[in-house]
């Protein structure tokens, strides 16, 4: 079985992957682009990680793209992605822990006003705030697939009163008003895509914390900025952005009240990951079900 192999990464990352892919699937043979070219009547499926737009094309008998990511929005954007062509997205079960495990150090850092702790240790200020009972702290966590899923359960396991919303699921605006923490992991679609903004904050209690795992364009960074600054936000984390690397000039670097990690919170694990991309390449070369499919209507 011939497969494509190509996308945007650093030249010691991708042979991290090929050879865990190697490892997993050492019967295949993985092919960059131009050798994918040379063989185009062969090549049966893709596996990609944020490909170049074009990339895909002149493939004739490609049955599958396989991100290596788990969003796929900017793959989805690309006008050449073939129409026909079945895309299925990664989902790790090392990167769903990974990012349960950041949305609970938020929540708990958040919850004991850890950060607030660490503004008080740059000034040189000893004082103690009152301690609140997870109990007594909402978290409401946007998007209900396998990472938003995770989170909320690894939360509630520490007693938070936990909700999760999905946007076709009950309306939102009765949830917020009962968040002290706001953690975003939804899809970016069209239908997300600034979700989080001026009207949304203002629906928080005075001083809730916004975590987003996301994707940056789900925010509007003015009005979360506005937010801070009025104290109708006490606190973000941000771990995505609209443009990543983040602008050195860019507020959030500067702001006292913006914790930012560079998109970090899970990363993709080649050892499990590698192990879930052959799972569905083994399913398409033996005519099973593949898994994690796309539904390009819904951008996910």
């Amino acid at each position: 079985m011939k497969l494509l192999l190509c996308g945007q990464m650093e030249a010691g990352e991708w042979q991290v992957w090929r050879d865990a892919l190697a490892a997993a699937m050492p019967e295949a043979q993985w092919l960059d682009r131009p050798a994918a070219l040379a063989a185009a009547d062969e090549v049966q499926a893709a596996v990609v990680a944020n490909p170049p737009p074009g990339s895909l094309q002149g493939l004739p008998r490609l049955r599958l793209v396989q991100s290596l990511w788990a969003g796929v929005d900017r793959l989805l954007a690309d006008p050449t992605l073939p129409p026909d062509v079945p895309v299925a997205r990664m989902v790790d079960p090392a990167m769903t822990a990974a990012m349960a495990e950041t949305a609970l150090w938020a929540t708990l850092a958040l919850h004991r006003g850890f950060f607030a702790y660490a503004r008080r240790q740059a000034r040189g200020e000893w004082r103690v705030h009152a301690q609140r009972r997870a109990d007594e702290i909402g978290v409401l966590v946007l998007g209900q697939g396998e990472m938003g899923r995770a989170a909320a359960a690894r939360i509630a396991q520490l007693g938070y009163r936990v909700q999760g919303w999905r946007r076709d699921g009950s309306p939102l605006a009765p949830l917020l008003g009962q968040a002290q923490v706001l953690i975003n992991l939804l899809p970016l679609t069209p239908a997300t895509r600034g979700l989080l903004d001026a009207k949304l904050f203002a629906a928080l209690p005075p001083g809730a914390g916004v975590v987003n795992l996301g994707r940056g364009a789900h925010v509007v960074d003015a009005d979360l900025l506005a937010a801070l600054n009025a104290g109708a936000i006490g606190q973000a984390v941000l771990d995505v952005f609209h443009q990543e690397p983040l602008p050195a000039d860019h507020a959030y670097w500067r702001h006292p009240r913006v914790t930012l990690l560079p998109h970090a919170a899970a990363l993709t694990d080649p050892r499990s990951a590698a192990a879930v991309a052959v799972a569905n390449l083994r399913a398409l070369r033996d005519g099973g079900a593949l898994a994690h499919l796309v539904q390009r209507p819904r951008g996910y």
